[in-house]
């Protein structure tokens, strides 16, 4: 008797930066553990890709952010707007996953309202913080919700909004699993030299607005620690743009792109310097005590300050309820500024201390709680809320009709 012929699902995925690259991927290996016939369509980078995925194309080109930023950028990101929908209707998907990315998947989604398809969307969009009236029309755009945070749960189901908590997949980033003593042998870096990270961001639209005030401010640092080696992990999206402006900084940092490399260098650093988003949840884990800069555009930064409904922008400082690590933002962020809290974190052995006290706390509010149907950590809860839906009676798709409206 020959055996059934099993027909192969298809899931569509949208991750449109280099954060959202690494939760697609965790999500596909934890959805190929329970099907590994599943087939995983769409747009990714170069993680996603690893596993199999072909992207439509390129990650990068979505990978912008700013009101001021976009601007420039609207025609080709409409284009690809019209690719990414048309690709949907073409293939009729037994599911749509977005991750992350607001900014083109709420676009995305919209355009897609009528498909009847399944669609769920992976990390809360933060309307918490500003653009709450925005969240009157996501139950309208996906099915179901998956949230990060644990006080999303309630502020998103409180609007109408069907959510489940997953917990964030910092944890499974492996960033408190590096090792010192290899990363200085690896650089030749003597063990008593004091190691900075410095993250500027992994979107080629915002390293240009922190590169020159870490120059600067390495300059300064210099004169009181004249062996300060500095750091800089880096997306391979923006490395090639990082590597030509830093060419003249007065101390040469060792650029790294690989993810043990970086979880090395986390290990063997004394203190950071980031932008906000989930690198700081990625130090924390790592026990690294930082400080967090940021700068974008005037124009954007005066609407946001307009709009921000929460007094912290590093996740860290929200989650705690208080400031643990310093946001050194805007007119704040000055090589001076910058300077002095390095040179703090980096000689006072209880300032650091207290920060990594704190980490624990905030860290631990991140974990999803195991059960029967999944094993505790955020790609696998994650994995199964996506899976209960896709085995839930399909929906019919004769036709899929889509919203031509552009951009």
């Amino acid at each position: 008797m020959p055996h059934p012929t099993i027909t192969p699902r298809v899931i569509w995925l949208l991750a449109g930066e280099a954060s959202g690259d690494v939760l697609g991927a965790h999500l596909m290996q934890a959805l190929h553990a329970r099907d590994p016939h599943l087939i995983f369509v769409g747009i990714g980078g170069p993680r996603m890709e690893a596993l199999g995925m072909s992207s439509l194309f390129p990650m990068r080109d979505l990978a912008v952010m700013g009101l001021v930023e976009v601007l420039p950028r609207i025609r080709q990101l409409s284009q690809r707007l019209n690719e990414a929908v048309n690709d949907v209707v073409l293939r009729q998907p037994d599911m749509i996953v977005t991750i992350d990315s607001p900014g083109f998947a709420l676009r995305f989604l919209k355009r897609l309202r009528h498909v009847t398809v399944p669609k769920i969307h992976y990390v809360g969009p933060q309307v918490w913080a500003w653009h709450e009236k925005r969240v009157h029309s996501f139950p309208e755009l996906w099915d179901r919700l998956l949230c990060l945070l644990p006080f999303e749960v309630e502020w998103f189901g409180q609007r109408g909004v069907a959510v489940d908590f997953v917990g964030h997949p910092v944890l499974q980033s492996g960033s408190d699993h590096g090792d010192a003593k290899r990363f200085r042998l690896r650089h030749g870096i003597s063990e008593t030299a004091p190691v900075l990270v410095l993250m500027p961001g992994s979107r080629r639209s915002e390293v240009p607005r922190l590169l020159p005030v870490y120059g600067k401010m390495l300059a300064l640092l210099k004169e009181k620690l004249p062996d300060i080696v500095p750091v800089l992990p880096l997306s391979p999206l923006v490395a090639q743009t990082v590597r030509v402006a830093v060419a003249r900084w007065p101390v040469k940092p060792i650029i790294v792109t690989e993810l043990h490399d970086k979880h090395d260098a986390f290990a063997a650093a004394g203190a950071a310097l980031t932008k906000s988003g989930t690198s700081t949840l990625e130090l924390a884990l790592a026990h690294v005590p930082m400080a967090v800069a940021y700068r974008v555009n005037p124009v954007t930064a005066f609407m946001a300050r307009r709009m921000i409904k929460v007094k912290y922008v590093a996740m860290v400082n929200l989650l705690a309820g208080h400031e643990v690590v310093p946001e050194l933002l805007q007119e704040r962020c000055t090589p001076e500024q910058l300077a002095r809290e390095s040179y703090e974190l980096l000689t006072d052995p209880a300032l650091g201390n207290a920060q990594k006290q704190a980490f624990d706390d905030v860290l631990a509010q991140l974990r999803p709680e195991p059960s029967d149907a999944h094993d505790g950590t955020p790609s696998d809860a994650a994995a199964e809320a996506v899976m209960r839906m896709l085995n839930e009676k399909p929906v019919a798709k004769d036709a899929l009709p889509v919203d031509r409206a552009g951009l």
